[in-house]
């Protein structure tokens, strides 16, 4: 399959993955925001990323790279090639500003930014503030056009639907995990 014919499964500028979910939490935006800026805690609420490190720039701050390690057991969309068990990605932060958003978009194997960007976003609100966690892709990633090089196109619409349910069911998890990592302190 060509990436051309790849990219028609999203018609338009529509992307091929967008969720988000968010959370009221009781703490100011800048606590909030220095919870889910610091990446290295990750392991703490996210369904798949176990940690990582900053291994380039200032950390938390425009153009930083973070090496997460990440886990997938063997029964997510368990009839797709994905990636099982451990694995790494590199991810450069695209936007900070304390208090209100932190994005980042996941590299290619060659260090480029890819239209994977996963964003955590704060508004102030009563009692505390809401946050926002997302994420967008639009062109197919390596790693996309890799799970879906063989598939036909009903396998890849089962896919595209498969993963965004569980997309919406690891980002919902995480905020409601933020949630009580922040609360409870």
């Amino acid at each position: 399959m060509t990436n051309t014919e790849l990219e028609n499964t999203a018609p338009g500028n529509t992307p091929l993955f967008q969720v988000s979910a968010e959370a009221h939490v009781t703490a100011s935006p800048n606590e909030v925001y220095a919870t889910v800026s610091d990446l290295p805690r990750s392991g703490e609420w996210s369904v798949e990323c176990t940690g990582g490190q900053w291994i380039s720039g200032t950390p938390a701050t425009v153009g930083a790279v973070f090496r997460g390690e990440n886990h997938r057991p063997e029964e997510v969309v368990a009839w797709a090639p994905v990636v099982r068990g451990d694995w790494t990605t590199e991810s450069e932060i695209v936007e900070a500003e304390p208090g209100r958003v932190i994005r980042w978009a996941i590299r290619d194997r060659a260090g480029r930014r890819q239209e994977s960007v996963w964003s955590f976003e704060i508004r102030p609100a009563d009692h505390g503030c809401v946050l926002v966690h997302q994420f967008r892709m639009g062109r197919p990633t390596e790693g996309i056009r890799g799970i879906t090089a063989d598939m036909d196109p009903a396998e890849r619409q089962r896919f595209f639907s498969d993963w965004t349910a569980k997309l919406t069911e690891d980002i919902t998890a995480t905020v409601q995990r933020i949630k009580q990592v922040i609360e409870k302190n």
